[in-house]
């Protein structure tokens, strides 16, 4: 190819808060890949995201980093020589430009990255006490442990990354993605379209969802239309409505215009990365929590509840020497390490709050 893609976030990124305040449009997770990682498996080269200032190289092409690529759409670009086209094709993609776009185009994505992750490879044998459905639509990467569950592909395909676990008892619909070292426990009931990010625990009842990565919806309680970031935690108990009593539209809190606007007739939490929810929480329909919200106490939270956020009813401010030496705990907990660029962001972020 005769031209770099570049993907710029500059003018989506406020539109799809809570998870931009922690990182770039193109490192969200949507179907099992990030989106940058999708690009990046599509044109087989490294793709960098512009920084706020930053002009790109004369031989770039540059693209929003919300636009969820495909193979059509790159083939689009480029012609058989390898030469820009200048003739995109966006019919073939979805763009982000709400964050419950997340969940709500899932399905789609989920299905798009089977076939890329999948073509031309052999999975490992399903085991003999696992029952399937479908089981040509099965995929399973090696290093990954299943005992005893039940997986249906008839309504989607079932990837299960390298070293993943599914306990016994576990009951899977597709679409659905489980990503490396991450694990399904015991008694477990999903439906599709949901996937479980790399080294995430997976537990309860969870319907069409997404946790990025290293976050825990271990125990017992309601996770539906919603996303979930990175290093979150939900206590056990704690559910979500992802719909409203009266069927009628969700109004979601939206960053950009400090409004609440429609988000259609289903939308349960959308959470940001480090925040945390005690045992039994609550979460009305359309909730949207900032990042590091330690949210606990009587009641049900309000519908916004802001980055750095400690406790519930009061909202008071979590301070922020307490909230790094926590999520240290929950990071040793996973032999991860709380970095320096971490602090820096979340003390940039802790400045706004």
């Amino acid at each position: 190819m005769n031209k770099r893609v570049f993907l710029s976030d500059k003018e989506v990124a406020d539109h799809l808060f809570p998870f931009t305040q922690t990182r770039s449009v193109a490192d969200i997770r949507v179907g099992m890949l990030t989106i940058r990682e999708k690009w990046e498996k599509l044109l087989q080269q490294p793709i960098k995201v512009l920084k706020k200032d930053e002009e790109p190289p004369n031989d770039a092409i540059v693209f929003a980093a919300n636009i969820i690529p495909t193979a059509a759409f790159i083939k689009s670009i480029f012609n058989p020589a390898g030469e820009a086209t200048n003739q995109p094709d966006y019919s073939s993609v979805k763009i982000l430009q709400y964050p419950w776009h997340i969940f709500q185009w899932n399905d789609w994505a989920l299905r798009e990255d089977y076939l890329l992750i999948t073509q031309n490879r052999t999975s490992e044998p399903i085991p003999e006490t696992v029952q399937t459905a479908n089981a040509a639509h099965i995929f399973i990467e090696p290093g990954a442990v299943l005992n005893h569950c039940i997986l249906n592909a008839s309504t989607g395909p079932v990837y299960i990354g390298k070293n993943a676990e599914i306990m016994e008892g576990a009951l899977i619909r597709g679409p659905f993605s489980l990503g490396e070292g991450a694990v399904v426990k015991m008694g477990a009931k999903i439906y599709g379209a949901t996937t479980i990010g790399p080294y995430c625990m997976a537990g309860g009842e969870i319907k069409n969802s997404i946790l990025f990565g290293y976050s825990n919806k271990a125990h017992d309680g309601y996770l539906g239309d919603s996303v979930i970031g990175e290093w979150c935690n939900l206590g056990a108990g704690t559910s979500n409505s992802n719909i409203k009593n009266t069927a009628s539209e969700v109004n979601v809190w939206h960053y950009q215009t400090r409004e609440y606007i429609r988000a259609g007739i289903k939308c349960g939490l959308l959470m940001g990365d480090y925040s945390r929810s005690a045992i039994n929480t609550s979460f009305n329909t359309g909730t949207v929590v900032g990042v590091c919200a330690n949210i606990f106490g009587e009641g049900m939270p309000p519908k916004f509840v802001p980055s750095f956020t400690w406790g519930n009813k009061g909202l008071s401010l979590y301070e922020f020497e307490k909230a790094l030496a926590d999520i240290s705990n929950w990071k040793k907990l996973k032999n991860q390490v709380l970095g320096e660029e971490e602090i820096n962001q979340l003390k940039h972020i802790f400045g706004q709050s």
